[in-house]
């Protein structure tokens, strides 16, 4: 299987030791670490790594001239039609981010490279879940279609929770939540954004804890979301500000905000 860049892989006992190693730092923020770790001379690693690299992009506004570069490897070595697929995917991540956090406006690229990941990855193979969820993530926060942001979410969800994928299930959780949240169900948000929290910390996850605590304190009355808040803000400093955009969460939060 094509690496998942939000796949679980790592986090169970008995698990290869590399994965263990690169997921928990990985987990930690540490995404250049863990990409030194893989070796170079299998699509599959060159994926992982790429992965690894666009996901620092998105969670730290930099690193974009390494994570091209990994990409460019990953698409050079792809052979089959599933590890194409998985390079347009993060390809179209990386251009998302790009748009998302205003390097530059590469909407139309991001939509491109998703809908060739679309075309080369089969209905029911496990990267299918992560390339909905980013198309999800698309319409959220590009398009501003929240009705096809809900139904990739909903898609997404169903298959990660068929390919037991948790690390995904925590995302579409919280984003279905924050759906929710902007359509005034706050039992449904609630629900959704403890869920996420859950197994971000079963998982160990603990670079997403944070925005995990964030996002459930929007839907909390005080004093409970001040204290959520403040436990959020605690883990971004220990983690040096990551991830960037965690800062404009962590005060009462703006209707329409979003978040990566």
């Amino acid at each position: 299987m094509a690496y998942s860049a939000m796949s679980g892989n790592g986090t169970n006992t008995g698990d290869d030791p590399l994965q263990t190693a690169v997921w928990r730092l990985r987990s930690r923020a540490c995404w250049a670490d863990a990409a030194a770790l893989l070796p170079s001379d299998t699509a599959t690693y060159s994926l992982q790594r790429a992965g690894l690299m666009v996901e620092r992009c998105l969670y730290t506004e930099r690193g974009w001239e390494e994570a091209e570069d990994a990409l460019r490897t990953a698409e050079a070595q792809a052979r089959t039609d599933e590890e194409r697929g998985a390079a347009a995917c993060e390809r179209g991540q990386l251009a998302y981010a790009a748009t998302l956090h205003g390097v530059r406006d590469r909407a139309d690229e991001a939509r491109a490279a998703l809908g060739r990941a679309a075309a080369l990855i089969p209905p029911g193979a496990p990267d299918r879940a992560l390339l909905d969820f980013r198309r999800g993530l698309l319409a959220e926060n590009l398009t501003r279609s929240p009705q096809a942001a809900r139904a990739a979410y909903r898609r997404a969800h169903a298959a990660a929770t068929a390919h037991a994928d948790p690390l995904l299930l925590s995302f579409t959780w919280r984003h279905l939540a924050g759906l929710a949240l902007r359509e005034g169900e706050l039992s449904e948000a609630r629900h959704g954004f403890a869920e996420s929290l859950r197994i971000r910390e079963e998982l160990g996850y603990l670079v997403g804890t944070a925005p995990a605590l964030a996002s459930l304190a929007d839907a909390e009355s005080e004093p409970e979301a001040s204290r959520l808040r403040e436990e959020a803000g605690r883990l971004f400093r220990l983690l040096g500000g990551v991830p960037t955009w965690l800062a404009r969460q962590l005060t009462p939060p703006t209707p329409g905000a979003a978040t990566a």
